[in-house]
């Protein structure tokens, strides 16, 4: 019922709905059950899907090892993706996502 009232609420375009979704936080009730390492796996993600800039890769990526997701998940993230988002933006987001994860992949492209 809680999901369902959220769903409404957004939909109404509710202030206190929209706002608390703009701030990345759940409203009371919300139903939401994603912990934080699903959350910024989740924000990894949608990254990817709108061609972000290289430098928000950064904190997405610190605030995910954070929260404990490992090099694996988050490199992993990628896959999950593209089959929604395309192989382009897979392939365009995995420097920026290197850099981030602090691999040099322009070195290893010049060794390969």
């Amino acid at each position: 019922m809680e999901s369902e009232h959220t769903l409404l609420s957004l939909a109404l375009n509710d202030q206190s709905s929209v706002q608390s979704a703009l701030m990345g936080e759940a409203e009371p009730g919300s139903g939401c059950a994603l912990d934080l390492r699903t959350q910024a796996l989740v924000r990894l993600g949608v990254l990817v899907a709108i061609d972000a800039a290289p430098a928000s890769y950064g904190s997405s990526v610190d605030a995910a090892l954070a929260a404990g997701a490992t090099v694996d998940e988050i490199v992993g993230m990628l896959f999950v993706v593209a089959p929604v988002v395309g192989i382009a933006r897979v392939v365009a987001a995995a420097p920026a996502l290197a850099d981030a994860l602090g691999y040099d992949i322009e070195s290893a492209l010049e060794r390969h």
